[in-house]
C-alpha cells in the first residue's frame, strides 16, 4: 500500500483561502490534498465559477503552479455534496456546477472528483428505492458527460445515516450504493470514468443500521476504490476525527486496504477546528503524523 498521505483542505480553505490552505497542508507534512470545490457556485457573482472558462482556468492554473512550487499534489477534488433533490432547477444547477468541477479537476491535474449521491436527508425516508436509484442514475449519467469531456473520473462516496430522520441514508446501505455504482458503470462508455471513494466515518455510522464495518465495506468495494476519506467517529455523530480517536478498528481498515490492493494516497477528511481555529495547522500536522505512523 502507498505510504503517501493527503489531507482534505475544506476547513483550511474556509479559514485561510485556497493558496494559504495549500501552504498549511505542506507545512503539516502532507504529500497531497483533497481540494474542496463544494462551496464554489456559478450562481454567486462573487465566485470564480461565475466567470468565463478562460478566467476559471487562469485562476486554477495559478493555484496548481503554487502547489507545484510547494511540492504538494492534488490527489483528488471534492465536488458538490448535495446530490439531486428532484427539484429541476436545483438539479440542473448541480450539473452545471459539476461541469466546472470537472474542468477545475483537470486543470489542477487531479485524477478524481468525489461526488455525493442523492440523499435521504433531502428526499426524506419515504422516497422509494425506484425514485432514489433513478435520481442517482440520472445525476451521475449527466455529470459523467463532463468527466469524459475533461478526462477525469467521478467517485461515488459511501454514505452513512440520515440523523434528522434517525435512519440509514438510502445509499448508506452499501448494497444499494454498489447497485447504483454497477448500474452506472455498466452503461456504455462509463467504466473508465467512474470509481468509489470510501468514507470510513460514514460507513462507521451506517453500522448502526446493520451495515458492515468500514473495513468490510472496503473489502466489498474492492479494486473499485480509487480514493479515500479516512476519518474516525463514535459511530453516532459524523465527527471527522483523526484516525484512532474514535471507535473504528484501524488495524482492520489497513488490512482491508492491503487485501484489495489499494495503491492510492491515504487521504484524511477531517474537522480541524476541535481545538479552535487558531490551532488548525497543528491539528493537521498531528493528523499527518498519526497516519504516517499507521502506514508504518
Amino acid at each position: 500500500m502507498t505510504k503517501k498521505v493527503s489531507i482534505s483542505t475544506f476547513g483550511l480553505q474556509a479559514k485561510f483561502g485556497d493558496f494559504k490552505a495549500l501552504e498549511i497542508a505542506k507545512e503539516a507534512g502532507a504529500d497531497a490534498v483533497d481540494f474542496s470545490l463544494k462551496d464554489y457556485d456559478y450562481r454567486r457573482s462573487d465566485c470564480i465559477y461565475s466567470k468565463s472558462d478562460e478566467e476559471i482556468i487562469e485562476y486554477f492554473t495559478t493555484l496548481r503552479d503554487h502547489a507545484n512550487a510547494l511540492g504538494i499534489a492534488f490527489a483528488q477534488t471534492h465536488g458538490k455534496a448535495q446530490g439531486f433533490k428532484n427539484i429541476p432547477e436545483e438539479d440542473d444547477a448541480l450539473v452545471a456546477n459539476s461541469r466546472i468541477d470537472c474542468l477545475v479537476t483537470k486543470t489542477l491535474n487531479a485524477p478524481v472528483c468525489v461526488v455525493h449521491h442523492p440523499t435521504t436527508i433531502h428526499l426524506g425516508p419515504d422516497a422509494t428505492p425506484e425514485q432514489m436509484h433513478k435520481l442517482a442514475y440520472d445525476q451521475f449519467s449527466r455529470i459523467l458527460v463532463y468527466a469524459k469531456q475533461y478526462g477525469v473520473k467521478i467517485a461515488m462516496e459511501t454514505f452513512g445515516d440520515a440523523a434528522k430522520y434517525h435512519c440509514c441514508d438510502f445509499f448508506g446501505n452499501i448494497d444499494e450504493l454498489l447497485a447504483s455504482y454497477r448500474r452506472v458503470k455498466a452503461s456504455e462508455g462509463n467504466a473508465d470514468y467512474i470509481t468509489i471513494c470510501v468514507d470510513t466515518g460514514h460507513s462507521n455510522k451506517a453500522m448502526g443500521f446493520e451495515n458492515p464495518a468500514p473495513a468490510d465495506v472496503i473489502r466489498l468495494c474492492g479494486a473499485d476504490i480509487q480514493v479515500l476519506h479516512l476519518n474516525d467517529n463514535d459511530g453516532v455523530t459524523d465527527q471527522h476525527k483523526i484516525p484512532g480517536t474514535g471507535n473504528i478498528d484501524w488495524d482492520d481498515v489497513m488490512r482491508a486496504l492491503n487485501e484489495v490492493g489499494y495503491s492510492g494516497i491515504c487521504n484524511m477528511e477531517l474537522r480541524l477546528d476541535y481545538l479552535g481555529d487558531d490551532h488548525m495547522a497543528e491539528e493537521a500536522a498531528t493528523a499527518v503524523r498519526v497516519m504516517k505512523n499507521m502506514l508504518k
